[in-house]
C-alpha cells in the first residue's frame, strides 16, 4: 500500500529539516563548493571542445573548407539539441520519482568524458569528418542531459536568498575553469614536455585538447559525487517511477497556463539561449574565418573572453540577489545586444578584441541569473522535472540558432551575416522577459 500524499510530503519536509541541520557549518559549505566545482569541471568541454580549440580544428583542418565545416558543425549541434529537447523533460520527471539525481548525473558525465576523449583519434583529413561529428553529437547530448540533473540540485542545496550568489559562483568558476584548461592545452601543445613528442604533421598538438578536456571533466567532477548532498532514494521501482513521472509531466504540460510566470520565462529563455548557444558554437570560428586568427590567437582570445565572462558572472552574483534575477538578465541582454551589434560590423582585430572582451562580461550573468530565476520559480519536489522543461526550452528550438546561422552564412557566403542573426534571438528574449512578474525572494 502506497503512503498518502500528506505522509509523503511530511516525510520529505522532515528529511529536509534534518538535512539542513546535519549539513550545517563546514560540511554544508564544502557540499556547496563541490557543487560549484562541477561547473569548473564541465567547462572544459564547452570551452575547449565546442567553442574554441576543437571547433576551430574541425573547420580549419578536418572539413574540406571553413564554410562547409561551419555548416556541418552547426547541423551536428542542432541535432544534439533536438535529442536533448525530447529526452530531458521525461528523464527529469522520472528522476524526481526515483529521488536521487547523482546516478543520472554520473552516467551522463562518464558518457561525455568518453566521447570527448575519443576525439583524440580524429585526424586532419576529410575521411574523419563524420566520426568527428558523431563524437561531438554524442558528447553534446550527454553534456546537456547532465546539466539537467546538476541544475536541479540547486533549489534543494541552498535557500532562495542565496541562489543567485551560488549560481553565479558556479558560472564564475566555470569560466575560470575553462580559462585554466585552455592555458593547460596551450602549455602542453606549445611549450610543455609533450611538445617534442607530438606529431605536427597529424596536428596532435591540436588533438591533445580532447584528452586534456576529458581528464579535466572527469577529475574535477569527483568532489560533487563524494561531498554534495543528494535527495534520498525512494522505494519506487524504475518502471513505476517512469510511469508516474511521465504522467506527472503530461499533467504539468496540460496545466502550463496555470504556471504563467514559468511559461513566460521558458519562452524568453528559449529565445536568448538560442543566441548564446550560437555565439558559443561559432565565436571562435567567426574569429578565425572572418578576422584570420590562427590557432594561437584564437586561444588567447578565448582566454580573454573567459576572464571577462568569469568576472561578470562573479560580480553579478551579488547583484542578482539584490535586484532580482529578472533585472539581472535584462541588463545582461542589453549589453549583449549593443556589443554584439558592434562586433558584426567592426573590421579590425583590435576592435574585435576590445568589444569581444566587453561582451564577455554580460554572457555569464545571463546564464547564471537564468538558472537562479528558474530555481525561484520552481515548485517544491518537482525540481528535476522543471529543470527538464528548462532544458526543453533551451534545447527544443536551440537548433534554430545554428540552423539560421548556417543558412545565412550559406546564403550570403559570409560569416558576418550568420553572426548578425544572433542579435534577433537576444532581442526577442528581452521583449518576452520584460512582462514577467518575478516572485518575492
Amino acid at each position: 500500500m502506497q503512503p498518502c500524499g500528506c505522509a509523503t510530503r511530511f516525510a520529505t519536509r522532515s528529511w529536509r529539516i534534518a538535512e539542513n541541520r546535519t549539513l550545517s557549518g563546514e560540511r554544508r559549505r564544502l557540499g556547496i563548493f563541490s557543487w560549484c566545482l562541477y561547473d569548473w569541471a564541465n567547462s572544459a568541454f564547452s570551452t575547449v571542445i565546442v567553442t574554441f580549440v576543437f571547433a576551430t580544428y574541425f573547420t580549419q583542418a578536418v572539413a574540406p573548407d571553413p564554410i562547409t565545416g561551419t555548416i556541418f558543425w552547426a547541423r551536428a549541434l542542432s541535432l544534439a539539441a533536438l535529442v536533448v529537447a525530447v529526452l530531458s523533460p521525461a528523464l527529469g520527471a522520472i528522476a524526481d520519482k526515483c529521488g536521487r539525481r547523482k546516478p543520472w548525473l554520473l552516467c551522463c558525465t562518464l558518457a561525455c568524458v568518453v566521447a570527448t576523449s575519443l576525439m583524440w583519434f580524429v585526424e586532419p583529413t576529410t575521411d574523419d569528418m563524420m566520426p568527428a561529428l558523431i563524437l561531438v553529437f554524442l558528447a553534446s547530448v550527454a553534456f546537456s542531459l547532465a546539466m539537467v540533473f546538476y541544475d536541479a540540485m540547486l533549489p534543494t542545496l541552498v535557500s532562495s536568498q542565496w541562489r543567485g550568489r551560488v549560481s553565479g559562483w558556479g558560472w564564475g568558476l566555470g569560466y575560470f575553469g575553462g580559462l585554466v584548461c585552455l592555458l593547460l592545452v596551450l602549455l602542453l601543445a606549445r611549450g610543455g614536455a609533450l611538445s617534442s613528442v607530438l606529431d605536427a604533421g597529424s596536428m596532435q598538438q591540436h588533438r591533445l585538447a580532447a584528452i586534456v578536456a576529458g581528464l579535466w571533466f572527469a577529475i574535477f567532477s569527483v568532489p560533487l559525487f563524494l561531498l554534495t548532498p543528494d535527495r534520498p532514494a525512494t522505494e519506487m521501482s524504475f518502471v513505476r517511477a517512469a510511469t508516474d513521472g511521465l504522467k506527472t509531466l503530461w499533467g504539468t504540460l496540460q496545466a502550463a497556463r496555470r504556471h504563467a510566470a514559468i511559461l513566460r520565462f521558458l519562452i524568453a529563455h528559449l529565445f536568448y539561449t538560442n543566441g548564446l548557444t550560437t555565439l558559443f558554437a561559432f565565436g571562435a570560428i567567426y574569429a578565425a574565418g572572418t578576422f584570420g586568427m590562427d590557432f594561437g590567437e584564437v586561444l588567447r582570445f578565448g582566454i580573454a573572453l573567459n576572464i571577462s565572462a568569469g568576472c561578470g558572472a562573479l560580480a553579478f552574483a551579488w547583484i542578482d540577489d539584490r535586484i532580482g534575477s529578472k533585472r539581472t538578465i535584462l541588463i545582461a541582454l542589453s549589453g549583449l545586444i549593443l556589443l554584439g551589434g558592434i562586433l558584426v560590423v567592426v573590421q579590425s582585430k583590435q576592435f574585435l578584441w576590445t568589444f569581444g572582451v566587453m561582451l564577455g562580461i554580460f554572457v555569464g550573468p545571463a546564464q547564471a541569473a537564468g538558472r537562479s530565476l528558474m530555481a525561484r520559480l520552481t515548485p517544491r519536489d518537482r525540481e528535476t522535472e522543471m529543470f527538464g522543461l528548462y532544458a526543453l526550452a533551451g534545447k527544443a528550438t536551440v537548433f534554430l540558432g545554428p540552423l539560421v546561422f548556417s543558412l545565412a552564412t550559406d546564403l550570403f557566403d559570409s560569416q558576418r551575416a550568420g553572426m548578425a542573426t544572433i542579435l534577433i534571438f537576444f532581442i526577442l528574449g528581452f521583449v518576452v522577459l520584460r512582462g514577467l512578474h518575478e516572485p518575492e525572494r
